[in-house]
């Protein structure tokens, strides 16, 4: 309460005729994040609901906990675990060196605590310098235009890093963000407006202005001198005659609950599926676009396998594994779900997520030096969007039509 006097005590400095009327947003981001908005609807015309994207953020942020928390256990576990095979191999920043030893751990893949220690160590400066990056520019737009800081960031913010390597440049975190907050974002006018994901549109500028930060075998595990491969980058480049023995150092079960390279966020199935649940039963999350993507996925990746290559490799990876690997179910539960970019009516939303998932399949298959897919597909199927519901509307339109005559 000691606080919420405060914050009424101060907000006339932050009102039209006040001294920080610019800051205005600043004020009102940090009172709105703390407590329910004061105005409220009144009369019989207006629809209440419990709901606001206040609220909606937070479930979201809520459901991105597995994720976060198997990124910062797993990029930890993969580097120690790469230390513990090759000991010569020089893994570590001094400063990263002196917090490890100063808590008197040991670089031990099997002692949990030095894995979520290690991997916050790279986790948590990824996440920071997000915040603070594209935190600037939300802010700056807002007072701009004096409107308030929406709570979309707070996923943005959060989704971004989980996209990320543990070996990123910091410097390109930043830039990525910027890229991603300002054109993916607030060149349309702000959160709502926007037609491409935010944090994948920085995700997908990184990975074509900057591929070597983005691609190849020794950014995945968080040790300079090893390589790591992806199971999809190690399938891409093998000779078809290994087919899936090629990725045997990886089982299924080990990619489902996530132990293997990847994006610190991205690896684990699992995770992602209690995030999906957290979405799907508070209605935030549509499950017919996560169905769609899997059919889409699934049916595309089973004719593939069935028909064979005698030259490319990635036919022979059964449907079932492409549902594991990469950022599969990480796209799928919150990228291609997002209510803003993604298509809005109930038949739309079923050929958007049957879209997404074919087009992912079709990259990764027919085109292996994009092994991923996923990323490409969703802001495809971002673009299409808004077709796609117009197309449906019309269609009920001319159903109507031609059912009641007007």
């Amino acid at each position: 309460m000691m606080f919420r006097r405060f914050l009424d005590k101060v907000e006339p400095a932050f009102g039209k005729e006040g001294k920080l009327r610019h800051l205005f947003p600043l004020y009102e981001a940090a009172d709105t994040f703390l407590y329910t908005p004061a105005d409220v609807t009144s009369g019989p015309t207006h629809v209440r609901d419990s709901i606001d994207l206040k609220r909606i953020m937070i479930v979201v942020v809520v459901a991105l906990i597995p994720c976060t928390a198997m990124a910062i256990y797993n990029t930890g576990y993969q580097a120690n675990q790469a230390i513990a095979e090759m000991p010569d191999v020089n893994a570590y920043d001094d400063w990263r060196d002196a917090i490890m030893s100063a808590s008197g751990l040991s670089y031990d893949p099997g002692n949990i605590v030095s894995n979520i220690l290690l991997g916050t160590l790279y986790f948590l400066p990824v996440y920071i310098v997000t915040v603070i990056a594209g935190g600037f520019w939300e802010v700056l737009f807002s007072i701009v235009r004096r409107h308030e800081v929406n709570e979309g960031f707070l996923v943005t913010s959060l989704l971004f890093p989980l996209t990320l390597p543990p070996t990123i440049p910091l410097w390109q975190v930043a830039l990525g963000i910027t890229f991603g907050v300002v054109l993916g974002k607030e060149v349309f006018g702000g959160t709502g407006k926007n037609f491409l994901n935010p944090a994948l549109t920085a995700r997908a500028f990184l990975y074509f202005a900057y591929p070597a930060a983005i691609t190849g075998n020794a950014i995945w595990t968080a040790a300079d001198g090893f390589s790591g491969a992806t199971p999809l980058g190690i399938m891409a480049v093998a000779p078809v005659a290994e087919g899936l023995s090629a990725i045997q150092d990886v089982t299924w079960w080990q990619a489902f609950f996530g132990w293997m390279q990847g994006s610190m966020g991205e690896t684990s199935t699992l995770a992602c599926l209690v995030g999906a649940v957290v979405l799907i039963a508070t209605g935030i999350g549509s499950w017919q676009i996560m169905a769609g993507v899997v059919l889409g996925a699934g049916g595309l990746s089973t004719l593939f396998w069935a028909v064979g290559s005698s030259s490319n490799p990635m036919f022979l990876l059964p449907p079932w594994w492409h549902l594991v690997v990469g950022g599969f179910a990480f796209g799928t539960v919150f990228m291609a779900t997002d209510p803003v970019s993604a298509a809005v009516t109930s038949v739309g939303k079923w050929v958007y997520g049957v879209l997404i998932g074919a087009m992912t399949i079709l990259i990764r298959v027919i085109n292996p030096a994009y092994p991923e897919g996923i990323m490409l597909a969703i802001l495809f199927g971002n673009v299409l969007a808004p077709l796609i519901d117009h197309f449906v509307v019309q269609a009920n339109v001319k159903r109507r039509v031609a059912r009641y005559g007007t």
